[in-house]
């Protein structure tokens, strides 16, 4: 292994061959579609639309526009890209049949990046439950709903068992405590904070379930569990801070990443559950069926950090959390902290030695396109350049990480259905409500990037020109 020297600007590389570079969607935020190919209606095609913002019916059309996207992905040198399949793709009301047209799609999908030197990385539910099961069962609150999620990752495993390696059960599984509406949950005051646990541990059970199916049928294949990975500090070294934040941390982190490894709930949490009177319901043979499907690798999204300090009451779950004085943010107000990823990292190989996969990392920002037809977006590589120094020392110091992947390729419409909160390396030109021609065209960070995978993370400096498409 190749050593740096004792100055953290200047990594030497130690990437090895075959990593995982690449891009990472949803469905709902690229494809499009949403009625067309049989697909029934998500939760996501419910919601809401604020004023000003989108909904997610054409979003980049990733759906009719594949092979022209794929075709970039290629030239980026992608090996590898994250996506997620539309559980109401395939099962249209989340029960009954399978859907041909859906799970044609997605072979066609498949099919279109092996042949480009891409591996598909895949999510098997992504905040997107069908309608139809948010409505019947008030979504995961269900146990019969957990039953209907191994029907349809059965079928997908079964049908993509030659074509994918690399699966996710469920996107950042640790906000489903605090947002229990992301499981298709409906929750009232007065028994939200129970029935959120007793959605999140439906959640867990329904992962074990995946992970038993995926080592069945698909016996090479690769299983994580994931979370968004928010590093926190206390906000001063005060006993009562920094108790504040391993209490907190317990709860955004550590509690999933112990269930995914270890196969069983943390004393931390059981305690506390039955000191409020609100234990969970284990069914006959959960405990066991944890233990027995632990995952291959764990897998985060991380994109910013917070502090945390003690407060002596508060409504929150969660309490204390707050942004960090010393740490500048972007648009949205999410701080820029690099060396937080390698905290991240460090943390989470010493307590659980499992390989990591970096599913997510990257910036949104407002954008648009310049005389010459591109994007100069110095800061997004900036950022990435950052953030993979931090990836390289972090595993200097030994820690096992397989893969890179930034969020969104191409721009795509937000979780919150925003288009000008723009993260990708290819221009998509639309906006909120008028969708253009949504014709695609290369940012400077392109090339980077590009650069950066030739290498094989070895070149981060910036020796790109403008481009354009």
């Amino acid at each position: 292994m190749r050593r740096r020297k004792y100055d953290d600007k200047k990594v030497d590389n130690i990437i090895p061959e075959g990593f995982l570079w690449g891009g990472a969607v949803t469905s709902f935020q690229t494809e499009g579609a949403w009625d067309q190919g049989g697909k029934g209606s998500s939760i996501v095609d419910a919601r809401p639309i604020p004023e000003g913002f989108s909904d997610w019916k054409v979003a980049v059309d990733f759906y009719h526009r594949y092979k022209e996207d794929i075709a970039l992905f290629k030239e980026l040198g992608f090996n590898a890209y994250r996506t997620s399949i539309s559980w109401a793709r395939i099962f249209p009301d989340g029960e009954g049949e399978p859907n041909e047209e859906g799970l044609q799609f997605y072979d066609d999908l498949f099919d279109e990046f092996l042949a480009n030197g891409i591996q598909p990385v895949i999510t098997l539910y992504h905040f997107d439950i069908p309608l139809a099961l948010a409505e019947k069962y008030n979504g995961f609150a269900s146990r019969k709903v957990v039953d209907l999620f191994e029907k349809y990752v059965r079928t997908v495993f079964g049908r993509y068992r030659n074509k994918v390696k690399y699966w996710l059960t469920f996107n950042e599984q640790n906000l489903f405590l605090t947002q229990p509406q992301l499981l298709g949950v409906k929750v009232r005051d007065e028994n939200r904070e129970a029935l959120s646990y007793q959605a999140v541990h439906h959640s867990f059970i329904a992962h074990a379930k995946a992970v038993k199916a995926l080592h069945e049928i698909i016996p090479d294949g690769k299983m994580a569990g994931m979370i968004t990975y928010m590093t926190t500090y206390p906000i001063s070294c005060k006993p009562a801070d920094v108790l504040a934040n391993v209490k907190a941390k317990e709860l955004l982190i550590d509690f999933y990443c112990d269930v995914f490894a270890n196969g069983e709930y943390p004393t931390y949490v059981t305690s506390d559950l039955q000191k409020k009177g609100i234990m969970t319901v284990f069914e006959e043979g959960d405990a066991e069926l944890l233990k027995e499907n632990t995952v291959d690798y764990l897998s985060i999204s991380y994109y910013q950090s917070q502090t945390v300090k003690s407060v002596e009451q508060s409504d929150e779950l969660i309490p204390g959390i707050t942004p960090n004085p010393h740490l500048e943010a972007n648009e949205w107000g999410w701080s820029i902290d690099s060396i937080g990823l390698r905290v991240a990292l460090k943390d989470m190989y010493a307590r659980y030695r499992l390989p990591i996969f970096i599913t997510e990392n990257g910036i949104g920002v407002q954008e648009e396109l310049d005389e010459n037809q591109t994007v100069v977006d110095d800061y997004r590589i900036n950022y990435l350049k950052e953030h993979i120094e931090q990836m390289k020392l972090a595993m200097e110091d030994g820690v096992e990480v397989f893969g890179y992947l930034t969020w969104g390729s191409t721009d795509l419409l937000s979780s919150q259905g925003e288009m000008k909160k723009r993260y990708g390396f290819i221009f998509v030109n639309r906006e909120e409500q008028d969708l253009r021609d949504l014709k695609r065209y290369k940012k400077k960070s392109f090339n980077w990037f590009k650069n950066v995978i030739a290498s094989n993370g070895e070149q981060l400096e910036d020796i790109t020109e403008s481009v354009s498409r």
